[in-house]
């Protein structure tokens, strides 16, 4: 890998959001088949219970890991483009390394909260003793393996065709993996070992992805000036935290409902939620690509093009994300028994119910996904922070009234609780675009 070649000049701005989301949905394509087959071994190998406890562990380990991790990869790319266009690579180097330094400290603080939250407050989610210790160094294997600095490098340099061949080592690792351990008998520590395994491998081999294609930015002669990457982006701590916040709701949003099935309604009824729940995120998952796409176009088309040019990325990326939502309701309501018939078995078919209407608030997710890197380009950041909030207020409420219909009345509650997120985004975004539209023509 080259260095300054990888700096590709940019194209038109929905071409090169249409090509990079090509580059991730043929890794995620990829991905996705995998996930279905070791999806399958693992919910037929250890049954509804044990699968109930390995999403519990799981779920539980993904909240630590938003509660405790950045998401550092949005201040790369934010604040990391103006200095790579002018190729100034000790700011961009100080910049990352102050990322990951942030990074680290999560990782660290992360784990000393799991501690706290496996071994005193284990019992609550029903969690069987035996598998304490190794759901805390589960949870600690992804809070060290998910920092997203070196992310962030590989996306503002436009090499998403790298990013999908690293992290296409996760699905075919696991899949191999749940092979292996079904031929040596399947438990739910060796299946929490390699899927820790692999996901560590992923993050080391980003860092050296990162280190690659920019060595003189991550030259160690650039480790240490914090205050001076502070000081030449002022800006940078308050959308640093407005982010932090914004994607600890967003993750809490997404992990929050499992965790309240294993706690109101138990371990079987867990597994069953997260088996209709990993369909639906898998079937949404194209918003999450999205926006990985989108959000470098914005904020490189704010600063370079002018409102009507933006406005009408802003127009072609909003219909493409609607099409794709309808798309993921149609699949949920036709094809959602079938899948779990096939995943899991008769055991997990009653779960078809609960997957519509977390299809459904996955639908919401992916017609709202332009919404949010809109605003942060535009200096709006706040916004999402406050929106997804009431979001999440709403679906606390929704579950503690509906919970009592079991499952699926936290699904309705989490497809209220998008369609909320929905609106209000829908109606920000409009007075954002017209008040930066009346902005530039007084200019």
């Amino acid at each position: 890998m080259e260095t300054d070649p990888t700096i590709r000049p940019r194209r038109n701005g929905f071409a090169n959001i249409l090509k990079n989301v090509a580059w991730l949905m043929g890794g995620k394509g990829f991905g996705a088949v995998c996930s279905i087959a070791y999806l399958a071994i693992l919910s037929r190998s250890l049954g509804l219970k044990d699968f109930g406890h390995f999403s519990l562990i799981f779920a539980t380990a993904l909240a630590l890991v938003a509660l405790a991790s950045f998401q550092t990869w949005q201040t790369v790319v934010k604040f990391g483009a103006e200095p790579l266009r002018d190729k100034d690579w000790g700011r961009f180097g100080r910049l990352i390394w102050t990322c990951g330094g942030i990074d680290v400290g999560g990782a660290v603080v992360g784990c000393l909260i799991a501690a706290t939250v496996f071994y005193g407050f284990g019992q609550m989610l029903e969690l069987n003793p035996r598998y304490i210790d190794t759901a805390f160094w589960f949870a600690c294997a992804l809070l060290w393996s998910r920092m997203t600095t070196p992310n962030g490098i590989v996306r503002v340099l436009d090499r998403f065709d790298l990013a999908i061949y690293v992290e296409a080592i996760v699905p075919a690792g696991r899949l191999i993996a749940s092979f292996v351990i079904v031929l040596v008998g399947p438990t739910v520590e060796r299946f929490l070992f390699a899927w820790a395994f692999f996901d560590l491998l992923v993050g080391f081999l980003y860092w050296i992805v990162a280190w690659r294609l920019v060595p003189q930015a991550m030259n160690l002669r650039n480790f240490g000036f914090a205050r001076e990457t502070l000081r030449s982006n002022p800006d940078l701590p308050k959308f640093f935290a407005i982010t932090y916040f914004s994607s600890t709701l967003d993750a809490l949003y997404k992990q929050g409902p499992l965790l309240a099935v294993g706690y109101f309604l138990g371990t079987s009824a867990a597994g069953l939620y997260r088996l209709a729940d990993q369909l639906a995120q898998g079937i949404g998952k194209l918003s999450g690509l999205l926006a990985r796409a989108i959000f470098p176009e914005f904020a490189v088309a704010r600063t370079t093009h002018s409102i009507e040019h933006f406005r009408k990325l802003v127009r072609q990326t909003t219909v493409m994300a609607a099409g794709g939502g309808a798309v993921v309701t149609l699949l949920a309501v036709f094809l959602g028994e079938p899948l779990l018939l096939l995943i899991g078995g008769e055991d997990y078919v009653r779960g078809a119910a609960i997957l519509i209407p977390l299809a459904i608030g996955a639908s919401f997710e992916l017609a709202s996904v332009t919404y949010e890197p809109l605003l942060y380009s535009t200096g709006h950041a706040i916004y999402p922070l406050l929106i997804r909030a009431l979001a999440v207020g709403v679906l606390t409420v929704g579950i503690l009234l509906l919970v009592p219909l079991g499952p699926i009345g936290v699904g309705i509650a989490v497809a209220i609780g998008l369609a909320v997120l929905w609106i209000v985004m829908s109606i920000t975004v409009r007075q954002v675009m017209t008040a930066l539209a009346s902005k530039e023509a007084t200019q």
